[in-house]
């Protein structure tokens, strides 16, 4: 667990110090930028092999400090994020962002996966501070259920250039979601009041994350939290892409899927992103078992392993004709037909 605690909570420290020095300290954003990028691919060089240890209530009380830390911090970084240099300011809200999609993404993702309503509700609020609260619904009650086929907006076809489907993904899970939450009301006895619909919750948190934006710091308050939400939504729907890319359920003649399997997600073994992400690349397991807590999720020999790190491939798929080289590799190491198109 300390593997946990250090790769995911160091980059929130640093950017809560941030909030507070990054005037009277200049180097202070550069190093949290470096934290989450250059040491993160280095030392997932070492080679050290993460070891999954059981659940239990420090897991929790480390996902509710990353949520209630990514809370309190959002404000006060824009804020001090406005008083800087042009140069200092993007470092500071790109540092921000990638912490957002890349620890508070899989954090939340966790969250809203928690027997408990509570956990799930705060999984949403961060989301929805992300301006992305659809995603909840959408996760949840479409890609799930149908993640490797036409019917999961969150997953790639093969040759699908990233930027192609980032606009596909949004609008497709935003629409799939509202009408799966849609579809799950109308069979409760009585209708559920319309004021309860949760995506009304996801717009609500999301005019209030604006709105405290705007009050903190004005107009540029206001755009950098924009640039944020918008840089940290593309880090989370990078996870979807380079985790599903190309990989497909087949379908039999009734046009029912088979049962999802380890063969249907991408897993990157680096150990240290993996920390940071609270095991968010080990997604085969995940998808196989939903309830399973992080520390607790495993590899096999059975999963379709990427060739670098998921945060080195989430770069990689940023530049389409690179990323088709690379997994066209990697493709053809998967028999038929996982490795057709969804076309």
């Amino acid at each position: 667990m300390l593997w946990f605690v250090i790769g995911s909570l160091s980059p929130l420290l640093l950017l809560f110090l941030c909030s507070l020095w990054a005037t009277e300290l200049p180097w202070l954003p550069v190093l949290a930028l470096l934290n989450q990028t250059l040491v993160v691919f280095f030392l997932d060089q070492l080679g050290r092999r993460l070891k999954s240890k059981p659940a239990g209530a420090a897991t929790e009380a480390l996902q509710v400090t990353l949520a209630l830390g990514h809370l309190a911090i959002l404000l006060p970084v824009l804020l001090r994020a406005t008083t800087l240099p042009l140069a200092s300011a993007l470092v500071l809200l790109l540092t921000l962002a990638l912490f957002m999609g890349q620890i508070s993404h899989p954090n939340a993702h966790e969250l809203i996966h928690h027997p408990r309503r509570l956990m799930r509700k705060l999984g949403a609020l961060v989301y929805g501070s992300m301006l992305l609260g659809h995603h909840v619904s959408a996760h949840l009650r479409v890609h799930h259920s149908h993640v490797a086929t036409a019917k999961d907006p969150n997953t790639a076809r093969r040759g699908e250039g990233f930027y192609r489907f980032l606009l596909r993904a949004w609008v497709g899970s935003f629409r799939a979601g509202l009408r799966a939450e849609n579809a799950a009301r109308s069979r409760k006895k009585p209708a559920p009041s319309r004021l309860w619909h949760p995506y009304v919750g996801y717009m609500l948190t999301a005019a209030a994350t604006l709105a405290g934006s705007y009050f903190v710091a004005g107009g540029r308050g206001l755009s950098a939290c924009l640039f944020v939400a918008l840089y940290a939504q593309v880090q989370v729907f990078l996870a979807d892409y380079v985790q599903h890319y190309g990989l497909w359920r087949q379908v039999d003649a009734s046009g029912r899927p088979e049962p999802v399997a380890a063969a249907h997600s991408w897993n990157a073994p680096h150990w240290y992103s993996s920390a940071m992400m609270l095991n968010a690349p080990r997604h085969s397991d995940h998808h196989l078992t939903p309830k399973r807590p992080f520390p607790e999720l495993e590899l096999s020999a059975d999963m379709p392993l990427l060739p670098h790190s998921l945060p080195v491939m989430a770069v990689i798929a940023l530049v389409p004709a690179l990323w088709r080289r690379v997994m066209a590799r990697e493709l053809q190491k998967i028999p038929p037909p996982r490795a057709r198109s969804l076309d």
